[in-house]
């Protein structure tokens, strides 16, 4: 994807995430995020939004030299997060994507920056549509952009206790373009961008594999062909804390 289709997502997703908070209430639960309500939800976003603005705008030379701002009271958390998203876009818009920064990932620039909030954006609008009561999918082709950052930047952060996944993975979008084969190294996986054959394969629309890599879903919208038990083990492998 394109810088500016990130930015666009960005602003789509973003919009829609507070429109759906404020139809589903702030004091209501969020499924996908045991133990938070709406609030906690738009607090979040907020923060994560304000926090990356303020590493790009200020070139901060690491996460500690943030400071980070008091919960607004609940009346005032739309107003803080809406504002916050406007922000954060006027600041990524104006950006050179080549600017080296602090990121806690390999990837250094300001391009990491704009391709995380688009998708944490995107994941979390769908916690959001889900609390409202609202059927929603993420955008096919940013969904299965989606899948390559979580497989390139997260899947390498095994969960404390996590199982062995005991052998190759291969991931495949039915919808629109994606594939990724990831085989066990000593650095946990290397990773692909190829059709190839796995001992087990998971396949479903980039919506679905997203969604279940961010285990926010089951398998149970998914094909898994080969062995399952591998593929349960692979998605219940990272830590997403």
């Amino acid at each position: 994807m394109e810088r500016t289709e990130y930015l666009d997502a960005l602003r789509r997703d973003g919009t829609a995430f507070g429109d759906a908070c404020e139809s589903a209430g702030l004091g209501a639960a969020v499924p996908a995020c045991p133990g938070w309500n709406v609030a906690d939800l738009l607090w979040h976003l907020g923060e994560v939004h304000r926090f990356w603005r303020t590493v790009v705008a200020e070139r901060l030379g690491h996460w500690n030299e943030f400071q980070r701002p008091d919960r607004p009271a609940d009346g005032d958390l739309l107003d803080f997060y809406r504002d916050g998203l406007g922000a954060v876009e006027q600041v990524l818009r104006a950006a050179d994507p080549a600017t080296e920064i602090w990121t806690w990932s390999a990837d250094k620039t300001v391009g990491f920056v704009i391709r995380r909030m688009a998708q944490e954006t995107a994941v979390h609008r769908w916690d959001a549509e889900q609390a409202a009561g609202n059927d929603h999918s993420i955008e096919a082709d940013l969904a299965s952009d989606g899948i390559d950052e979580f497989l390139t930047h997260f899947l390498g952060d095994a969960r404390e206790g996590a199982e062995p996944v005991g052998g190759s993975v291969h991931i495949h979008c039915g919808d629109v373009p994606g594939e990724w084969t990831l085989r066990p190294s000593e650095a946990g996986f290397e990773l692909s961008r190829e059709h190839a054959k796995g001992d087990c394969a998971i396949r479903g629309s980039a919506n679905d594999v997203l969604l279940a890599l961010w285990r926010r879903t089951s398998t149970s919208t998914l094909d898994l062909v080969g062995d399952a038990a591998m593929a349960e083990r692979f998605i219940a492998r990272t830590n997403l804390q």
